[in-house]
């Protein structure tokens, strides 16, 4: 064989050696690819919020687990990230956008407007009909969520003296509130409901000042729901010894003998089912998947019988029962 000849076999063995690498590393890529990318931007508070953005992720984590997507989040630390944060997810070439809270719905309502392409799911907003077409919400019924635990407090109270903790003066916290003052006269009428606002989801020290003052005024039971401040009502609980009910999840493990039960309200589970469909191929935009009590979205948290009687759990329990049924119409307004 000549010299010619050897270095045009060699030509081509290297050209097909590498025709074959690329092809090889292409098809790694499409499988990469092939992964549906969701992100997640939090609201004020964070991932490690033990309460309600933690639950959303949660939700995503479950996804990427039984679903084999691919799940990010983008932490805000300020209200002011908002806009930014929402670029920043558009521009990662994300399947869906995922916005947790209720303070984000004028911000993912401008982005889903100015990038109709992009699909948007959005935590406790309700359009109603301005809905766009490329945005699914998820809604809860807080004022349910709120009641049982309300109904637990007025049972359990010593002093017929119980606080309520928010963070945002907002409509879903403010649901929460009625509902939790409803199940209380409802559980006991004589029963005095202190309520104060942090203003905040993220300021846990403003949140243990408020307890520390509400349990120096005789209330033996606070119920936090306002996010990560909410933690400092948790701690406060836990230093004085007194009891308190936490939110969105399970919250017994932060304060064990302290926590009588959490409103549940089950974030995860909304989240991994509009995921779902998005894996499926059904995601719809221009609608609210609205989760309650028969839906099983929201309840009494599983650690409840911890430190719960069981007399009052079956008393809730057949509260539970006509709100399904629709005998008890909690109020939200």
């Amino acid at each position: 064989m000549t010299l010619k000849k050897i270095v045009c076999l060699i030509t081509v063995l290297i050209m097909t050696a590498s025709s074959l690498v690329g092809c090889g590393g292409n098809k790694d890529k499409a499988t990469n690819n092939d992964a549906l990318k969701v992100t997640m931007v939090t609201s004020v508070g964070g991932v490690t919020d033990g309460s309600f953005n933690q639950s959303a992720w949660e939700g995503l984590e479950k996804a990427q687990k039984d679903l084999g997507i691919k799940a990010s989040y983008i932490e805000s630390k300020q209200e002011a990230d908002y806009v930014t944060n929402l670029e920043q997810a558009v521009d990662g070439d994300n399947d869906l956008i995922l916005a947790t809270g209720f303070p984000m719905q004028q911000a993912l309502l401008d982005a889903a407007k100015h990038y109709p392409d992009q699909k948007f799911a959005i935590v406790d907003v309700d359009y109603g009909d301005e809905t766009p077409d490329n945005v699914t919400c998820i809604s809860f019924n807080e004022e349910q969520s709120g009641y049982v635990a309300g109904l637990v407090a007025g049972k359990m109270t010593k002093t017929n003296k119980v606080g309520f903790v928010g963070g945002m003066d907002n409509v879903v916290i403010r649901k929460f509130q009625i509902g939790y003052e409803a199940g209380v006269k409802e559980a006991n009428p004589d029963a005095k409901v202190l309520s104060q606002y942090v203003n905040s989801f993220a300021d846990q020290a403003k949140g243990k000042s408020i307890a520390t003052q509400m349990y120096n005024n005789g209330a033996d039971i606070i119920f936090a729901c306002a996010g990560d401040s909410g933690l400092g009502v948790l701690e406060c609980a836990k230093e004085t010894g007194k009891y308190a009910i936490g939110v969105d999840r399970d919250q017994y493990d932060i304060a064990p003998d302290n926590i009588l039960t959490s409103a549940m309200k089950k974030v995860n589970e909304g989240v991994y089912s509009v995921v779902k469909t998005l894996k499926d191929g059904t995601f719809a935009g221009g609608k609210t998947l609205v989760f309650g009590l028969k839906e099983e979205g929201i309840g009494l948290a599983p650690s409840t019988d911890k430190n719960v009687p069981q007399d009052v759990i079956d008393y809730v329990n057949k509260k539970v029962e006509k709100i399904i049924s629709g005998d008890i119409v909690v109020p939200n307004k």
